[in-house]
């Protein structure tokens, strides 16, 4: 089966006829690109990804990383399409031009994400994780830190990762042992252990930059005593080049389900006391300047899980498009020739299933990364705070939605092949696995339902859920195609009954009932976020009513438009309908979950 890695008509749909990214051109930052630029870069990125990522894909699953005590090895298919990636000049894609970066949307950026994403989960998160930290550097850095980092991350030249958990703490930040000893020298000396830290050691750079939470001694308790550091692999001499070993060791490698080929390492600091550190910005304000790449990871969590989905999904639908058993009524006779199992009307259920979920994560991700390009191109103030208020508001959902559902898509992929989709011989079964991680890294879902229902539902005033309201009302009266209409129709008492849960939510935050809340945050992420998808899925469905109304499309396009409609209508009344349990569940505040006890199990 040959298949693109991404529909280039897909990527059209979304970021040209469904979020008229071209219009971004208009704005002072990108007035040097125009749409053959945009597509221009996607060309390359999807050109790499199919020629140096996707071809290793099934190769470093197998063979993953390995270690000998003293380096890292791994197949050498990783590190030729590293330097193809950093080749391409698109480690800086979303950087300025007088950084040496190619000043382009971050919508584009996305789109470009896609087609690694898809091609190779496991070799991207090597340049990806680079990016993300350079950024923090960029934003937060002292000018020095800044110039001795940033440009040989934008080259390739450095990698970078993000030091969060240690084996005790996990999620629990605020219960980080790591700690930070100011020298006499004006740096600090760091001493801890971190775990699950990807990319964290391997031979692909010259140096990598680790970007580390830690307490510096006597600092307050908790978040607020949270400090960042620069931890470089290797010191660096007066002419800015890798020297001595600092004390950063690698204490081993750790065995993923999936994501094989991205090292996950146990790292050590300061065994020997003298590990080198550099704070970023102030001191106790680590946990805000990380949290920018934090949310960037969280974004890219959630699209990962979306094309990592859209990749088994694709799969899945080739096959069953040329696969043959059984047949087909009326034709169903044993004379009758056997039917493409496409025909049978479960496999489409599984198929619509899958294509609602990672087109309609898609969606989502696009929406997101283009709130990301308003909230810093926008020409008033209000009008960039008012996206990044959105995107706030957002951010747990377009992390949990696709990473909860991309693995189901690839769950379904797998169904649709049987028996041949439980074997390692077809790529379905490494999709699952690959975007089990999803749900979990980043901030568990668990975690993000948390921070919907406790912070972001309720801060500025409820600026962001206001704001949220607007854009689908919005939206809606734009809606002029009857099957688009008439979902709105369906979706209106979802959302009623959505909203007349606030005030009672809002109400339990402060009361005795906080413990059975909490444990039903779940509930409420469900429900918001199937409205927020069915949103998303109505606008694709207005999009497509309106191009079906040229009477000179190809059959192809007409094909894809009636798609987008039907999985529109499936999503809205298939999928959006099973939370009707969540809301009955919080309308009487269940304590199943919160009253259980622990002797009990």
């Amino acid at each position: 089966m040959k298949n693109e890695l991404v529909k280039r008509k897909e990527l059209a749909f979304q970021l040209y006829e469904l979020l008229d990214t071209e219009s971004l051109c208009g704005r002072d930052r990108f007035v040097e690109h125009n749409r053959e630029t945009f597509d221009a870069v996607m060309d390359i990125a999807n050109k790499i990804a199919t020629e140096k990522f996707a071809t290793h894909n099934a190769k470093g699953d197998a063979y993953e990383p390995t270690f000998d005590g003293k380096k890292v090895h791994m197949i050498p298919e990783v590190k030729e399409a590293f330097d193809a990636y950093v080749e391409s000049g698109l480690i800086a894609g979303r950087f300025d031009f007088d950084e040496g970066g190619m000043q382009l949307p971050e919508t584009i950026m996305t789109a470009c994400a896609g087609y690694f994403m898809a091609a190779n989960p496991s070799s991207t998160g090597y340049p990806f994780l680079t990016i993300a930290a350079a950024n923090v550097i960029r934003n937060f850095a002292s000018p020095q830190l800044k110039n001795a980092f940033m440009p040989k991350m934008l080259t390739g030249e450095f990698t970078g990762t993000m030091g969060l958990t240690e084996p005790h703490a996990g999620s629990s930040l605020a219960d980080i042992h790591t700690s930070a000893i100011k020298h006499e020298d004006g740096n600090y000396r760091i001493k801890g252990n971190k775990i699950f830290i990807s990319a964290g050691d391997h031979e692909l750079s010259d140096n990598i930059v680790h970007l580390v939470l830690a307490k510096i001694q006597g600092a307050p308790a908790g978040v607020k005593g949270i400090s960042l550091f620069v931890v470089p692999k290797f010191r660096l001499d007066e002419a800015g080049n890798p020297a001595e070993r600092n004390d950063v060791a690698l204490a081993g490698l750790i065995h993923k389900m999936g994501y094989r080929g991205t090292t996950s390492t146990a790292l050590s600091f300061g065994e020997n006391q003298d590990c080198h550190g550099y704070l970023i910005g102030e001191e106790h304000q680590g946990l805000r300047y990380m949290f920018l790449m934090m949310n960037e990871a969280r974004l890219g969590v959630g699209f990962g899980a979306a094309m990592v989905g859209y990749s088994g999904y694709q799969y899945s639908l080739e096959y069953a498009k040329e696969r043959t058993q059984g047949r087909v009524a009326p034709n169903n006779k044993p004379t009758d020739k056997p039917a493409t199992i496409i025909q049978h009307g479960d496999v489409k259920r599984m198929l619509l299933a899958q294509k609602s979920y990672v087109e309609g994560a898609m969606a989502l991700c696009f929406y997101a990364a283009r709130l990301v390009d308003d909230s810093h191109t926008l020409t008033t103030d209000d009008e960039k705070r008012q996206a990044f208020e959105l995107l706030d508001l957002l951010t747990p959902i377009v992390k949990a939605w696709p990473s909860e559902y991309g693995p189901k898509a690839n769950d379904l992929a797998i169904q649709v092949l049987g028996g041949a989709g439980y074997t390692r011989e077809y790529p379905v079964e490494q999709c699952w696995r690959d975007n089990r991680l999803n749900p979990i890294h980043e901030g568990t879902n668990g975690i993000q339902a948390l921070d919907l229902l406790t912070r972001k539902l309720w801060q500025a005033d409820g600026a962001g859920l206001k704001l949220l309201q607007q854009r689908m009302e919005a939206d809606f009266a734009k809606v002029t195609g009857k099957q688009s209409q008439q979902l709105i129709a369906n979706l209106l008492p979802y959302i009623q009954q959505m909203q007349s849960l606030l005030p009672m939510l809002g109400q339990h935050l402060k009361s005795e009932k906080l413990p059975t809340l909490l444990a039903n945050a779940t509930c409420f992420m469900n429900i918001f976020g199937q409205v927020v998808m069915s949103w998303m899925w109505i606008r694709q469905a207005n999009v497509a009513e309106n191009a079906l109304k040229n009477t000179a499309l190809t059959d192809e396009d007409k094909a894809f438009y009636l798609g987008k409609v039907q999985t529109a209508k499936y999503f809205v009344r298939w999928e959006l309908p099973a939370v009707q349990r969540d809301i009955a569940l919080l309308n009487d505040m269940d304590d199943s979950c919160s009253e259980m006890q622990a002797e009990w199990f």
